[in-house]
């Protein structure tokens, strides 16, 4: 039991054309995405393959029909939006108007976080070539997660677990952990309410768009716990967690708390040693209060009648997760898992005592830090239109004005990872998952590769008549360890696929 499994992070950008305000998103995203690969990855025009993709398969046992499906669910079906593969192993493409980017798979928080930061670079240098494209716009991303005119779009996280984990087990484990964990991982937003019209600060930009306890719905009713059923991986083995209540973080340390704390739960669930009775009473209604409540002392009522605070059950959560690595794995557990556990006492034991020494750790703490000084120094109260602008400067992903980089430049919010190895992970995929077969494929023939997807590539070869599928459903296989040799002996695609089809 460990922080180490099969992860991920999708996350949609915010995107705006100053003093362009009814140019459609849609076009202005697709500007963004075309802009990258065309004009620095070597992947070229590699096409996304739908084929294994089933977005309305339900965890509770059934498949939504595409009459009940809002739009948004449809995720697909090809709408010849922009949509390719980088030579990381990484996604980027269009989705409800947004442009969005979905990490490779990686195999523990710390890579999840690394290629995280390497789509924000992605998604900066894009930016800059499609505003310097001829007859182009002037485009801005935020790495947000609401327009605060009622709009919201996402940032979720991926877990493959085990399909033996019952899912009603799931979701009363998870329930209480996501209505909680935000008092570390909320990125912080300025208005509460889904429009932010009414004055205030909350911890999470997402709590309030939250409408409903379980659901396959991502856009609409929004739900705490997910049930979309694609594992795209072995569907006997393996279920995909699909967790859409996350905030986009701009510290690396929120980040890699947000994927390492999960991923503990997530184990003591498959170890079948998470309690059952820390549920909320009204879980819908506890999110909204945790993240309205900065000043940590809302006392959340359980469905057995305790009331405990946010950090009250966090350290529950804590707690029952070092017993059990240290009564599996005692001081023999991975370096990981041990800074995980730390990092989470520490910052639980901080926000206890004394919250505002996070300003330099956890991002809702660094951005109302910034906005006290406003506050302070001009007499504004939290419905000042100005704090909103701090606010949504706080995401501008631009290294010289996005405040969130500024504080990192001064050494007011800490990095886990310097911008070398950032640029390294944009343009090479993880070594130790599928994505290293992926990436090194689109990097070495593009030319000869029709489509990709999570589960595999497909060749398009001059001597076949037929496209050539080479599964990847496995996401342990086709990593370096496995492919590289093989990688760097080949000289052409039709030779790797020969040798493959042989094997």
């Amino acid at each position: 039991m460990t922080v180490h499994r099969v992860m991920g992070i999708e996350t949609e950008y915010g995107i705006s054309v100053p003093g362009k305000p009814h140019v459609n998103s849609m076009l202005a995203s697709s500007q963004v995405v075309n802009a990258y690969p065309t004009r620095i990855n070597t992947g070229g025009r590699t096409r996304w393959d739908y084929d294994e993709e089933q977005p309305l398969r339900d965890a509770r046992g059934y498949d939504m029909t595409r009459a009940e499906a809002d739009p948004s669910q449809l995720t697909d079906e090809d709408l010849g939006l922009a949509n390719v593969i980088l030579t990381n192993g990484a996604r980027l493409y269009v989705d409800h108007a947004h442009p969005e980017y979905s990490t490779p798979e990686v195999t523990n928080p710390f890579d999840a976080m690394l290629w995280d930061a390497a789509g924000e670079r992605v998604m900066r240098r894009a930016t800059e070539l499609a505003s310097a494209t001829p007859g182009g716009y002037q485009l801005q991303l935020y790495k947000n997660n609401t327009d605060n005119k009622g709009a919201s779009y996402g940032t979720h996280e991926n877990y493959l677990m085990s399909r033996t984990t019952p899912f009603s087990s799931i979701v009363r484990g998870l329930t209480p952990f996501f209505v909680t964990r935000q008092i570390m991982t909320g990125s912080g937003r300025v208005g509460l309410g889904q429009d932010g019209s009414s004055a205030g600060f909350q911890l999470s930009s997402r709590a309030d768009f939250f409408e409903v306890e379980v659901g396959l719905e991502t856009t609409i009713k929004r739900p705490i716990i997910n049930t979309r059923d694609e594992p795209h991986a072995d569907p006997e083995k393996y279920r995909r967690l699909h967790v859409i209540v996350g905030d986009a973080n701009m510290s690396q340390v929120a980040t890699y708390l947000k994927m390492g704390t999960t991923a503990l739960v997530l184990a003591l669930l498959e170890a079948g040693q998470l309690p059952e009775d820390w549920v909320p009473r009204d879980p819908v209604a506890e999110l909204h209060a945790v993240s309205h409540n900065w000043q940590l002392d809302h006392l959340i009522t359980l469905a057995d009648g305790r009331k405990l605070t946010a950090i009250q059950l966090q350290w529950d959560y804590h707690d029952a997760a070092a017993k059990f690595v240290d009564d599996r794995w005692g001081s023999d557990v991975d370096e990981q898992t041990r800074d995980v556990l730390e990092r989470w006492s520490d910052v639980l034991d901080r926000l206890e005592n004394n919250p505002t020494s996070l300003a330099d750790t956890l991002d809702w703490v660094a951005k109302k830090k910034l906005l006290d000084g406003y506050r302070s120094r001009d007499s504004l109260d939290w419905s000042s239109p100005r704090l909103q602008l701090v606010d949504l400067q706080y995401s501008d992903i631009r290294a010289d004005k996005g405040l969130a980089h500024r504080l990192e430049q001064r050494g007011s919010l800490a990095r886990l990872v310097d911008d070398k190895r950032i640029a390294a992970a944009e343009q090479s995929p993880p070594r130790d998952t599928r994505a290293w077969f992926r990436g090194n494929c689109i990097a070495r023939f593009a030319d000869s590769i029709a489509a990709a997807s999570w589960d595999s590539v497909i060749f398009d070869l001059p001597d076949h008549k037929a496209l050539q599928r080479v599964p990847t459903i496995d996401p342990l296989r086709g990593t370096a360890e496995h492919v590289g040799d093989l990688l760097d002996r080949v000289g052409t695609a039709e030779e790797l696929v020969r040798v493959l089809t042989a094997n």
